[in-house]
């Protein structure tokens, strides 16, 4: 999908904004999430669009893989936020519990985690993840 559809469609994370003043403003380095969950929703469009560069970037260096590969083949359909603890704009960290709906080669199926954030420096990172079943 050419850049500027995607900028005037609505965002992959569903919140219900347009995808330029939702997670693209966070992808375009115009502006830095203020929250762990914006955060989250940034991570879950980067993974979507295949945007490796912004998940590399908000992802804390003390646990960031040394390499990162995306799957073509993994189309994420939904993202939903159960709940989330702290990370608010003044929190040093914070959780965010989420359900990630996909498919892959024909199958469905639900991603589920809860992310844990570190705010450094005035901003989020992405430190690591318990899977939920």
């Amino acid at each position: 999908m050419p850049e500027n559809s995607i900028n005037a469609g609505p965002c992959v994370c569903l919140s219900g904004e347009a995808y330029a003043d939702c997670c693209g403003r966070f992808h375009d380095g115009g502006a830095e999430a203020a929250t762990a969950e914006q955060l989250m929703r940034a991570r879950y469009s980067a993974f979507a669009l295949l945007n490796a560069e912004y998940l590399r970037k908000t992802w804390h260096p003390d646990t960031a893989p040394s390499d990162l590969e995306l799957d073509p083949g993994m189309e994420w359909r939904r993202l939903d936020i159960l709940s989330t603890s702290r990370g608010g704009p003044l929190d040093a960290e914070g959780t965010v519990e989420f359900k990630a709906h996909f498919r892959h080669n024909g199958e469905r199926g639900v991603h589920h985690e809860t992310s844990r954030f570190v705010r450094e420096n005035r901003r989020w990172y992405y430190v690591d993840a318990v899977m939920l079943a």
